[in-house]
């Protein structure tokens, strides 16, 4: 999954229908906390109806299933923008996790080549920022974790893994993430945790929610 690129006005709400019963209800096209919050809060709102089944929040939209029964496009696109014209709650900040992370990655040293810079730079710049969690998905416990510092910002792999060990920590685009479960992958390794991001035997299963905080920090071997 990539985050949208370029640049729309966040007061903007556009609708594109999903078929019969479903709708995307876009707030914007930029990795953005600010447009991530106010995708998590419409789609808390829209949990609320009666005629939404599922509204699932976006880096900067919301997907809403509704029951065709009880509303249309139309009837419900409108609800959807006199709710996003609302300013937001003021939210509680989002859990914040500490994460340990070994800077010894398989893929530290060609990443390191590419940006021309030092490993321990490496560690220092992706350690720095207290990460969003935008959305989760992909897999089980996978979470979009961003924005990256621009330092360390590169393309995908051209060739991706077909598999990946669980707890990798990697980065692509203007994201990092963690692996959660051995799986294909085509982000750069940079670094390893022993943190468990899913534990199917708990509820909830997964470690990270949409809007949670993350703050890597450097471990030892």
């Amino acid at each position: 999954m990539r985050p949208p690129r370029s640049v729309r006005p966040a007061s903007r709400v556009r609708l594109h229908p999903l078929g019969d019963t479903a709708l995307l209800a876009e707030l914007g096209t930029r990795l953005d906390t600010a447009l991530n919050t106010r995708a998590i809060a419409l789609a808390t709102a829209l949990k609320k109806r009666r005629d939404v089944r599922q509204a699932v929040a976006g880096y900067a939209g919301v997907t809403v299933h509704f029951d065709p029964d009880q509303t249309t496009h139309e009837t419900l696109g409108a609800a959807i923008k006199r709710l996003a014209a609302k300013r937001p709650p003021m939210a509680e900040p989002g859990r914040l996790h500490r994460i340990p992370v070994v800077y010894a990655g398989p893929d530290l040293e060609e990443v390191a080549a590419r940006l021309n810079l030092t490993r321990e730079t490496i560690a220092e710049l992706h350690s720095k920022p207290i990460y969003r969690v935008f959305l989760v998905g992909f897999v089980p416990g996978w979470a979009y974790l961003g924005p990256l510092p621009e330092e360390l910002e590169l393309p995908r792999r051209q060739v991706p893994r077909t598999q990946v060990p669980a707890g990798s920590v990697a980065i692509a685009g203007r994201q990092t993430g963690i692996y959660p479960l051995p799986t294909p992958g085509g982000w750069h390794l940079i670094g390893r945790t022993s943190v468990k991001l899913f534990l199917p035997d708990r509820d909830p299963p997964c470690l990270f929610r949409a809007g949670d905080r993350v703050k890597f920090f450097a471990a030892n071997l």
